[in-house]
């Protein structure tokens, strides 16, 4: 009966997750991984504003120290592609980060929330990498595996739908401190889902590990070098591109809105707040259409979704014309958010813990390229123009991504088809 496989195989991405202790535990942390992320990033400037009395301009340059994060990144997942210990460095990386949220919920000098988010933080941000790769080596060869990972992703995304919405009803009912302290907490709590599992070795081509049965881990990978590594970084440098524009949509869309527009604060949430909902609703979705267009095809739709997404900003002063450049913007990340981590993956398929670590590190550059861009470019076209300088990224990233889907077949790499 051929009906009955076809019924299984639509189901088990889902059920697969869901059923293993692996996959379920990954899930759930980097939810909570998320949740306490997205709660700090709208509110640390206040904190610094309010409580250590820094300058908006210094507060503003809190966020290069995100730059370290590659550095840390590299260096962890090196390691991690050398030993293939993934589950203890991503247990060390979630307790870098629970001790550097509480040094920052504990500083009394300037000087030291910026040290401490250079230093420390940074490795923490490794924390998702480590999951990530770890993820990787149970799901290779599982007809599943892409959609497995899709799944997993999905729970990032619905992190940063509620987590800014917490930390702003913690700032505001309990303080800044407590809100620091939660986040603290969420670093150190993303643990727990993981357990006491360990890592499993990477598992020949076309076969599946089992999940729940964990191995010891291997040495498999050397340390690649940067001819291995050129398309990974090609391919992150056209990702920043793209998004780049984030940070300037976020820091001035609201205010364009309010001051310009004049539109109610309900009104402007709700524009905010739509995009995460598309973009929940199409990363399914986007694995599934990659299999038959291709990754890197379907990046180049997102991309291009994300000039439209900036033009409709920057040239229509309606509300409409907000809501659809925010149905395009989630049009954008369902697809980068979705496929974004498996072909990184793909492009260094020989060391996934460094590709992790790399791409997912990307988001600090974008965030510093973004802020300068915005700093600078509202100050010599304002508002809304601005945002046509974003629109101008995506459209590099597009050609970018089209030029090099050329010679990578396409991102076709997806393998059997998926279904969530």
């Amino acid at each position: 009966m051929p009906a009955a496989p076809t019924t299984q195989k639509k189901q088990s991405s889902f059920v697969t997750t869901m059923s293993s202790p692996m996959f379920r535990g990954a899930t759930i942390a980097v939810f909570i991984s998320s949740l306490g992320v997205s709660a700090a990033a709208p509110q640390i400037a206040s904190f610094l504003v309010n409580d250590l009395h820094a300058s908006l301009t210094v507060a503003g340059l809190y966020y290069l120290t995100n730059l370290t994060a590659p550095i840390a990144g590299y260096l962890v997942g090196s390691r991690s592609d050398h030993t293939g210990k993934r589950l203890n460095l991503f247990r060390l990386c979630a307790l870098a980060g629970f001790l550097g949220w509480i040094g920052i919920a504990f500083s009394t000098q300037i000087w030291m929330p910026f040290a401490i988010s250079a230093v420390v933080l940074g490795f923490a941000g490794a924390a998702g990498s480590q999951l990530f790769a770890a993820i990787h080596d149970y799901a290779k060869g599982h007809p599943d595996g892409e959609g497995i990972v899709a799944i997993v992703r999905m729970s990032v995304t619905a992190g940063w739908v509620i987590g800014p919405v917490v930390g702003s009803f913690l700032a505001s009912a309990f303080g800044y401190h407590a809100m620091l302290f939660v986040i603290a907490a969420c670093n150190l709590a993303q643990i727990i889902p993981i357990g006491f599992l360990r890592d499993a070795p990477p598992a020949a081509e076309g076969t599946a590990t089992t999940p729940t049965t964990p191995t010891t881990p291997v040495v498999v990978h050397q340390r690649p070098g940067l001819k291995a590594m050129w398309p990974l970084l090609v391919f992150t440098g056209l990702y920043i591109l793209v998004y780049a524009g984030e940070p300037i949509k976020y820091g001035y869309l609201p205010i364009y809105m309010r001051d310009d527009m004049h539109l109610p604060a309900v009104v402007s949430g709700a524009v905010i707040g739509i995009q995460p909902l598309i973009e929940l609703l199409l990363m399914p979705l986007s694995v599934i259409v990659a299999r038959r267009t291709g990754m890197m095809r379907l990046m180049v739709v997102g991309a291009v979704f994300g000039v439209g997404a900036y033009l409709c900003f920057a040239l229509t002063d309606n509300v409409v014309g907000m809501f659809a450049g925010q149905v395009l913007m989630g049009g954008v990340w369902g697809i980068f958010a979705a496929l974004g981590i498996i072909l990184a993956q793909r492009l260094l398929s020989q060391a996934v813990a460094t590709a992790s670590a790399i791409f997912m590190s990307s988001t600090a550059i974008a965030s510093a390229l973004g802020g300068l861009t915005g700093g600078l470019g509202v100050g010599v076209v304002g508002l809304p123009l601005v945002f046509l300088m974003p629109a101008l990224y995506c459209l590099l990233g597009a050609i970018g991504i089209a030029v090099m889907s050329r010679k990578h077949n396409n991102g076709n790499e997806v393998g059997p088809e998926l279904s969530i």
